[in-house]
């Protein structure tokens, strides 16, 4: 009886699941590469359940099946010293299982190398280019000659490569439905290679904290149709104005809770200056200064130039009050953001993909 009024709540807790509202997205994927990192996180936990259940109901077996309370008493062996079976037991099935979880990751880590092309899908891969910025995210489709704030948007069955960086602190990039998360780091490149397999909206976010416009980082990810992809290509392309030198630098500057927006033209190489640390006019890009370095340096004329090497002399995000800021933030008119939302639509359209525009408010940007 008093087993059975243990029992219930935990037969409450998937109903308690159920009302919660959790949208188990790791285990219903709508992507290739999220596919195989479920297969591999299910694996995984059944290959450690056949260890951890056993412990689990020895942990309550054992201590009721010889508590000092029992009546029979005839099991005990006070002779009892070794048993070469029981040893082989608890070390044997271990270390199979540490082998099995050792090899299956092995497999899975060189399948899902995040640098590693998806070449078994014959479709022309489409390139992207990621920068996170304080704090949104800028994606730059350079084949398309386009640019979007805050919004990702990709077609079905066709593999995506993904080049991301930084314009300030380090950051992660996250789509949990379609693949995992890499970080993005000022000066460096990172890259992602993904596919979604299911048109739907997916969220995105920045998976790692960055400083008081962390909590909105956050972007919808649309999987399209090549025909809706190339509608809202167009659509992007008569919208908004030319992401010139000048336009990225007052983008760059500390911003959270934006909007959508987009960019119908992009300066040319622009993504590579972001890595480069060299958008600023002037600027010498660090790949140009490191191979300065290796020639023997600019000498003492190098003095008279100094600033046009310099990179971290200011700490990002400085010059702003923090107070105003986060003043700024709430007052914005897209705060709050919705929460996370991911939607399957195997139909091959997508809600709330409209095409309009919405911008950021000046106040944030500025």
């Amino acid at each position: 009886m008093n087993l059975l009024k243990l029992l219930k709540p935990a037969l409450l807790l998937p109903f308690v699941l159920m009302l919660s509202g959790c949208q188990l997205i790791l285990l219903d994927p709508a992507g290739w590469v999220a596919n195989q990192e479920r297969d591999l996180l299910v694996i995984s936990t059944l290959l450690m359940l056949i260890i951890i259940v056993p412990v689990l109901v020895m942990a309550v077996y054992i201590p009721w099946r010889y508590r000092d309370s029992r009546k029979a008493t005839d099991d005990y062996d006070p002779e009892f010293e070794h048993s070469s079976l029981f040893e082989a037991f608890i070390w044997g099935v271990p270390v199979m299982i540490v082998i099995a979880l050792g090899a299956v990751t092995a497999i899975y880590t060189h399948k899902l190398d995040p640098y590693k092309p998806l070449d078994h899908i014959a479709a022309e891969p489409l390139e992207i280019d990621v920068v996170s910025m304080d704090w949104k995210w800028l994606f730059i489709y350079p084949e398309q000659n386009i640019a979007v704030v805050n919004e990702l948007v990709l077609p079905t069955d066709r593999p995506v490569n993904l080049r991301l960086t930084s314009s300030s602190v380090m950051n992660t990039f996250s789509v949990p439905a379609l693949a995992g998360m890499i970080y993005t780091m000022a000066g460096m490149e990172t890259k992602l290679h993904l596919v979604a397999d299911d048109a739907g909206k997916y969220y995105g976010r920045s998976a790692n904290y960055s400083g008081p416009g962390y909590a909105h980082m956050d972007f919808e990810t649309y999987a399209v149709s090549e025909d809706e992809f190339t509608k809202w290509v167009d659509n992007a392309k008569s919208s908004g104005t030319e992401l010139s030198v000048d336009a990225y630098q007052t983008l760059d500057k500390p911003s959270a809770a934006d909007g959508v927006y987009y960019y119908n033209g992009v300066a040319e190489n622009l993504f590579d200056k972001v890595v480069g640390l060299c958008v600023e006019p002037g600027k010498v890009c660090i790949g140009d200064m490191m191979m300065q370095d290796m020639m023997g340096g600019g000498g003492l004329k190098g003095i008279e130039t100094k600033k046009n090497y310099v990179y971290d002399e200011f700490a990002p995000g400085e010059g702003f009050d923090q107070h105003e800021f986060e003043g700024e933030i709430h007052a914005n008119p897209d705060e709050p953001r919705k929460g996370p939302v991911n939607v399957k639509n195997p139909d091959q359209t997508v809600m709330n993909l409209d095409g309009g525009v919405s911008t950021a408010s000046e106040t944030a940007r500025q």
